[in-house]
C-alpha cells in the first residue's frame, strides 16, 4: 500500500491512497495543479509528515493523524449519491456512537462520525426503499454540512480562554489579521476562523460589500426576534448563529477582526455599573 502526501498550493496539504480519485475526481484539480510531496509505504511516516507540513505551511491541521483514523469499520456502502448504513434507523445511533472518528471519502468531500455529525445523520437519515434493514444519507448534503459547521464540540469556556490568552488565530486557513499568513505550530481552530475560511472560500471577502452585510444583519436580527416572539427554541438558536456569522464577515470586510470588536466592547463595559429595570440593564 502506497500513501501519497500531496500539496494544492494555497489550499491544503493532504494524504490519500488514490490521487486520481481523491484529488482529481473528487476535488476537481488537474494533475498540474498539485504536487506530490511524498510517497511511502509507511503510514506512520506519511502521517507525521502531513501534520508537520500542514503546520509549517499554515494550513488547517487535521484533527486526527491519518494513521489514527478509523476507516469504514461499519462496512458502510458509499456510492456517488449516498452513504448507506448496514442497519435500520432504530439501531443506527448506537452503531455510530461505537464508531466515533470513523472517516470516509465521498464524491463531494470527506465525511466523519463525531458527536455533532451524529445529530445531523439522525435528523436526515432515510430508510432504504429496497431493504428496511438499511438506511442512508445523501452525500452532497452531508458534505455541505461539514463545510458550514465545526463537527467537533467547542465549549464557551474554551472560547473565553482563547480570547484571554490573546491568540489572534487558531488555524492556518484564514488569519484574523487578514488572510494568508501561517500560524504558529501550536495553533488551534476557532469557530470564528472556520466562518472566515468558509466565507473566503466562497469569495465573500473579495466581492463582498459591508453595506450588503449590514442589511443582511438587519434581516437576521428580524428573523431572530420573530423566533423569540414565537418561543421557537430551534429557530432562536439558528437566528442567533446566523447573526454571529454575518457579524464575523461584516467585521472582516470593514477591516477589524471580530475578536478585536468583542474585546473593544468588553473593555468598554467591564467596569460599568448600573441596575436592572424592566428587564434591561440601565447603566449609571
Amino acid at each position: 500500500m502506497t500513501y501519497f502526501l500531496y500539496h494544492i498550493p494555497g489550499k491544503k496539504i493532504g494524504m490519500t491512497k488514490n490521487l486520481k480519485k481523491r484529488v482529481e475526481e473528487q476535488q476537481g484539480y488537474q494533475s498540474h495543479e498539485y504536487d506530490i510531496i511524498l510517497s511511502t509505504g509507511d503510514i506512520n511516516i506519511a502521517s507525521e509528515a502531513e501534520i508537520s507540513l500542514q503546520k509549517a505551511f499554515g494550513y488547517r491541521v487535521d484533527d486526527e493523524p491519518y494513521n489514527e483514523l478509523k476507516f469504514n469499520n461499519m462496512n458502510i456502502n458509499v456510492t456517488e449519491q449516498t452513504t448507506t448504513f448496514p442497519c435500520p434507523i432504530n439501531k443506527l445511533k448506537g452503531q455510530l456512537m461505537d464508531n466515533i472518528d470513523m472517516k470516509w471519502e465521498t464524491e463531494h468531500g470527506d465525511c466523519m462520525i463525531t458527536a455533532k455529525s451524529i445529530d445531523w445523520i439522525m435528523s436526515n437519515v432515510v430508510t432504504s426503499k429496497y431493504n428496511t434493514e438499511r438506511c442512508y444519507v445523501y452525500n452532497k448534503a452531508f458534505a455541505r454540512w461539514f463545510d458550514n459547521n465545526n463537527p467537533h464540540q467547542t465549549t464557551l469556556a474554551d472560547l473565553h480562554m482563547q480570547d484571554k490568552n490573546g491568540r489572534t488565530t487558531r488555524t492556518g486557513g484564514i488569519m484574523s489579521d487578514h488572510r494568508g499568513k501561517p500560524c504558529k505550530p501550536d495553533c488551534e481552530v476557532s469557530q470564528f476562523d472556520l466562518i472566515r475560511t468558509w466565507a473566503n472560500d466562497r469569495g465573500l471577502y473579495d466581492g463582498g460589500d459591508p453595506k450588503t452585510q449590514a442589511l443582511k444583519l438587519v434581516e437576521e436580527v428580524g428573523e431572530t426576534c420573530r423566533a423569540i416572539l414565537k418561543e421557537d427554541a430551534k429557530e432562536i438558536i439558528d437566528g442567533i448563529g446566523d447573526c454571529v456569522v454575518v457579524l464575523v464577515n461584516l467585521a472582516e470586510l470593514t477591516g477589524t477582526p471580530i475578536e478585536k470588536c468583542i474585546q473593544a466592547a468588553y473593555d468598554e463595559i467591564k467596569n460599568r455599573t448600573g441596575k436592572m429595570n424592566n428587564g434591561t440593564f440601565k447603566k449609571d
